[in-house]
């Protein structure tokens, strides 16, 4: 049972309203970590600003749930887990590279580079070292890309907290058992 109740489009504060109306005409559904967001108008439009952003970044759709996979396990996030692993495989990552996201690891190891950094950010409270840094940008990623990753674990973070916070109900298909091998 939850402890911050999901709200519809008809019994959230007005300026969420129209947030949850354009999620449910693109989605066809409001997701209840969005349906829990709406209490607050603020915390909903934090997340939307972030994702927004994020999505005129150079890292991608791909790379971005690849980082999100690895970040909501190391999390414990079982909300985020199933949705981003749903996410990814709807943006094209592969079912194999999403189950290794699961464990924090990937077959390219660019992606590997990404998120061993994004780990470092979150295991160093953002004091990462000149390791860290020198390692992700010798994967071939520049000053930018350290901002973006840097700006993926907030949003991630937020996320994973607010459900932890929410006890969100999951509402995304459950990660199939044969990724968790």
């Amino acid at each position: 049972m939850p402890r911050i109740n999901t709200l519809t489009i008809e019994t959230a504060p007005e300026a969420s309203k129209p947030v949850l109306e354009g999620v449910n005409q693109k989605l066809g559904k409001v997701p209840n970590l969005f349906a829990t967001l709406a209490h607050s108008p603020a915390a909903l439009q934090t997340y939307f600003n972030i994702k927004d952003a994020l999505a005129k970044g150079s890292l991608g759709d791909k790379l971005s749930e690849s980082i999100a996979i690895a970040i909501a396990t190391k999390a414990s996030c079982q909300y985020c887990a199933n949705a981003h692993y749903t996410i990814g495989g709807m943006v094209g990552v592969n079912e194999d590279e999403r189950s290794k996201n699961l464990q924090g690891k990937s077959n390219d190891p660019k992606t590997q580079a990404a998120i061993d950094f994004a780990f470092a950010i979150i295991e160093k409270r953002g004091f990462v070292d000149d390791s860290d840094l020198s390692s992700f940008k010798d994967a071939g990623f520049t000053d930018a890309d350290v901002l973006e990753v840097l700006s993926i674990v907030i949003l991630n973070t937020f996320t994973n907290y607010a459900n932890h916070i929410a006890e969100t109900v999951p509402d995304f298909p459950e990660i199939p058992e044969s990724a968790l091998a």
